[in-house]
């Protein structure tokens, strides 16, 4: 079970900020082999959502209000270690990000733009893919909506 915090930008401690962005860089920029400019001045303007197994960070989401990202509300940088993938936490994360887009923000509307490859794992979150695919950063994405 993950214990979950959710802190402004100026609330992470600067372990923890480090933390965040070593997981990030070694999901996206070294697992997943893409060169991109992870730090990209957003993150001041987010919510971050953390989750701790046994005080380490194993997942993450950032989440944004409506007009900060997206018209709608969005959730970003869902990311879970590698070795902690099996116990499921992506949902546990995503449960806890969509949860607190409600409880800060008051909507439900939640838009997000997810790699391809985990179209299956956000419809199973109520998410509902919108357009044709693109490209970002070089990786296959798809804009997806939950009401």
């Amino acid at each position: 079970m993950l214990s979950i915090e959710i802190k402004t930008f100026k609330q992470l401690s600067t372990e923890e900020l480090y933390a965040i962005l070593q997981l990030r860089s070694e999901v996206f920029v070294v697992e997943q082999n893409c060169v991109y400019q992870d730090i990209d001045y957003k993150d001041q303007k987010a919510l971050h959502v953390l989750g701790f197994k046994k005080k380490k960070l194993v997942a993450y989401t950032r989440i944004f209000k409506p007009g900060d990202y997206f018209e709608n509300a969005s959730i970003g940088r869902v990311v879970v270690n590698e070795n902690e993938r099996r116990f499921k936490y992506g949902y546990d994360i995503m449960n806890a990000s969509v949860d607190a887009i409600d409880y800060y923000f008051r909507v439900t509307a939640i838009k997000i733009s997810a790699q391809e490859y985990l179209r299956n794992f956000y419809n199973n979150l109520g998410f509902k893919q919108v357009g044709e695919p693109y490209l970002e950063d070089g990786i296959p994405h798809i804009a997806m909506i939950r009401d």
